[in-house]
This record gives C-alpha cells, structure tokens and sequence, in this order.
C-alpha cells in the first residue's frame, strides 16, 4: 500500500507490505530510483517483516525540495520511523541508499537493528569520474543529482571518522569486479562488518537477485535460534 508521511518538512512518499506487527524492515534505493526499484524484492521480506519502501527526497513521489544533503536524507528516515511509531528497524541500501543508510546508523544508533549496504562507494574522495551531464531522464530532481554528486566527489570526511562508531551489526556487499566502487575499504571501516561480493556489478539485488536475497537472509537469521 503507497502511503505518505509530512517529515523533516517534506513529504515522504512509501511503500508498505506485509504484516505490520512483524520485524520491520526498510529498504533504501538508489540514486534516481524509487520505491518500485525493489520489486520482487519486497515480496520476499514481507513475508517476515513490515517492509517499509520509501521514495527519497528528490525521487519519485516524494517531495523535491531543492536541498539534498546526504545527512538531512537521513533525518527523513529517522522521520519516517517516527510515525510510523518503529523505534528500531533493519535497514537495507543501495548505493545512495547505503549511504543515507550509514547516517542513519551513525546519527541514530539505537535506531537501526541491522544494516545492509549493497554496492556502496566508502566516503573518500573520488577522482577520474566523468562529469554528470543532464539528459531527458525524469522521475527525479536534477537538482539532487548535482548535489549529491558534489558530495560524492568530496564527502565530509567526518562521515569516514562516522563509520567506525557503527554499532549495527553490519553486512556490506560489494559487486565486484564489476563495480566501480571499493565496497570492501567501507566493509574495513565499520567494526565487525561482514563482507560478502557477489559478481554482478553495481546493481546487486536486480542482476544476482537470488544470490543477493541469500546473503542477507544468511546474514539476518545469524545468531537467531528456532524452536
């Protein structure tokens, strides 16, 4: 069911499936997707979980309010899981979505039961990366992707200091070879992180989904018992 939540001084468009009582579980896409990004995906966890989708400022039904830092995209999530009355949820991201994903878990510890970041560059700077230039894309705020990229080549180095003081425990999976990012120096950052690489590229979940859905449902039931 698409829903919408006013937070942080925007609105919030999401997505929600499965059982509300159930463990909840968000999902953060990438740059330029939306909540619909994670089709098929959704489905598998809801099984288990409220999966809540949401569509990130900038992005698809949301608002688009012109100022996109990575930080106050973060304060959104934790926004939204104020009305929905979550006090901690799993949190899965990809790419951009890793990256509010980490903020969320460093700003907002208590908030994040588990993290998984998929495919998520570490907070260096970043050369050889050829200029972005603006097509007849849509479905997301050009705005956004000039200012999230600005932060991208030259993020805050506070946020690598950050990553260190994650408490969640932590899956990172990495694309590689094929990706162009170095998820395994963001693995080396956060303590106890576990590292798994799936060779499928940048986009994890839709080129290996099945090898993806095993990794974090592997991770997930780690230290959980069944009677």
């Amino acid at each position: 069911m698409i829903r919408e939540a006013h937070v942080n001084g925007i609105k919030l468009v999401y997505r929600e499936e499965g059982d509300p009582a159930a463990p909840p579980l968000l999902l953060i896409h990438g740059r330029t997707a939306n909540h619909n990004d994670w089709n098929g995906i959704t489905q598998h966890f809801a099984a288990r979980h409220h999966v809540v989708v949401p569509d990130l400022r900038g992005h698809g039904a949301s608002d688009y309010p012109g100022d996109y830092p990575v930080p106050d995209m973060a304060e959104d999530i934790a926004g939204l899981l104020d009305h929905l009355e979550v006090g901690r949820a799993a949190v899965i991201g990809h790419s951009l979505g890793g990256m509010v994903a980490y903020q969320l878990a460093m700003n907002h510890p208590a908030r994040v039961e588990r993290l998984v970041l998929e495919d998520v560059a570490p907070p260096l700077p970043f050369k050889d990366r050829p200029p972005l230039v603006e097509d007849d894309s849509t479905g997301f705020d050009w705005r956004m992707m000039h200012d999230t990229e600005r932060q991208f080549l030259d993020p805050d180095p506070g946020w690598l200091e950050g990553l260190a003081s994650i408490t969640a425990p932590t899956l990172v999976i990495s694309g590689g070879s094929a990706s162009p990012f170095d998820a395994a120096a963001t693995a080396a950052r956060i303590p106890g992180a576990r590292l798994v690489t799936i060779e499928a590229g940048h986009l994890v979940h839709a080129t290996e989904r099945r090898a993806f859905l095993q990794a974090v449902d592997d991770f997930m039931n780690d230290g959980l018992t069944t009677t």
